[in-house]
């Protein structure tokens, strides 16, 4: 039987993302496959001989993949997972970085911040030689000599060809949901003025815009989800802004998260940008109209079944969550995320790519 080792950032587990649920949904799923899979951070010691393929999640990382691709000399492939920071970085962020970022380019901008990290003891560098080759190379690297790429959609493909010029084959794997988990009850009502926001509270979520779009209107919003820890300041000022029927609901279980979807009729992430939006999936699972960024690959998913705002217009922002409110509630979108984006599937998927890999090895 063949073993994986799927190897993710050092912060996978104390500093929860959507790649948090990726890896751990599609390990989960994969050995309900019979396929051995191992979950290891990239700053652990990894015993390169147990494994037959590694899989390194988040290209926008790639210190830590060179450390390991240059150790282990083993096939791999690469979960992308390619989000653009840049929109935010340049135009949104505050102070001496915003005016630096402003004259980057979105890889230079991804080079000063691994740095940073690294200098500020917030994270290893796990590759010097990422010091000299810098991000655009280190990508290039990885992606030109890896088994095959993974990404969440054929947007995001799309845009790794256009920005880094690769041939490397690839696969679509969706991102998805839980489907024995996230089942809505039909007995609640849903309330058309609770509108809810399930992520991380960072720049790049951008709840500053969704706060400032919805302050003193009619509907009550809850922000659920725990600050970044780097972004302690942009919480601060979310909530230095807040009107009263902006809420701050913090983290929560899986299972209070159900309720919260179970009752509001819209969902909103006005994200600068989205590959997919796992909470934007798993609201429209539970019934919830969604509104979605135009920015980034999440249109791939939900198509014509979502409501679309324009990140850096409060107008746009306000209009799409009213016509969601008032739309009735789209049952074909959950039939289509059930059919399509599951974590089952993403695994079905994955086992697929791997097989091709080890049947031409």
């Amino acid at each position: 039987m063949h073993k994986v080792a799927m190897i993710a950032r050092s912060t996978l587990y104390s500093i929860r993302g959507g790649d948090t649920v990726q890896v751990l949904e599609t390990a989960r799923h994969l050995l309900g496959l019979g396929v051995q899979v191992d979950i290891r951070l990239t700053d652990e010691v990894i015993d390169y001989a147990k494994y037959d393929l590694l899989h390194f999640f988040n290209i926008i990382r790639p210190a830590d993949m060179l450390f390991h691709i240059k150790r282990s000399g083993k096939p791999y492939v690469v979960s992308t997972i390619l989000i653009d920071y840049s929109e935010y970085d340049k135009y949104q962020r505050k102070g001496v970085a915003g005016l630096v970022f402003r004259f980057l380019s979105a890889d230079t901008i991804e080079y000063v911040k691994t740095i940073a990290r690294w200098i500020l003891g917030k994270d290893r560098l796990m590759s010097k030689s990422y010091l000299w080759k810098g991000q655009y190379s280190s990508i290039c690297e990885i992606l030109k000599n890896a088994s095959m790429l993974l990404p969440n959609s054929t947007l995001e493909y799309e845009r790794i060809v256009a920005r880094y010029k690769t041939k490397t084959s690839y696969r679509v794997i969706p991102n998805g949901i839980d489907d024995h988990l996230f089942l809505p009850d039909i007995t609640i009502e849903k309330d058309p003025l609770l509108v809810i926001c399930a992520a991380r509270i960072e720049g790049v979520k951008n709840q500053l815009n969704l706060i400032k779009a919805l302050n003193g209107t009619k509907y009550t919003v809850l922000l659920i989800g725990s600050p970044a820890p780097n972004q302690l300041n942009y919480d601060r000022a979310c909530r230095q802004i807040a009107g009263q029927n902006i809420h701050f609901v913090g983290q929560v279980s899986q299972k209070e998260l159900l309720t919260y979807y179970n009752k509001a009729k819209v969902h909103i992430l006005p994200s600068w940008f989205e590959t997919t939006g796992l909470s934007s999936l798993e609201a429209a699972a539970m019934g919830c109209n969604v509104v979605i960024s135009v920015n980034g690959d999440a249109k791939e998913y939900f198509g014509p079944d979502a409501f679309y705002c324009d990140p850096a217009n409060l107008e746009s922002i306000r209009a799409a969550v009213e016509q969601a409110s008032e739309a009735p509630v789209n049952h074909s979108l959950r039939k289509k995320i059930l059919e399509q984006f599951t974590w089952q599937h993403a695994a079905d998927s994955t086992l697929l790519a791997y097989e091709k890999l080890f049947h031409t090895a």
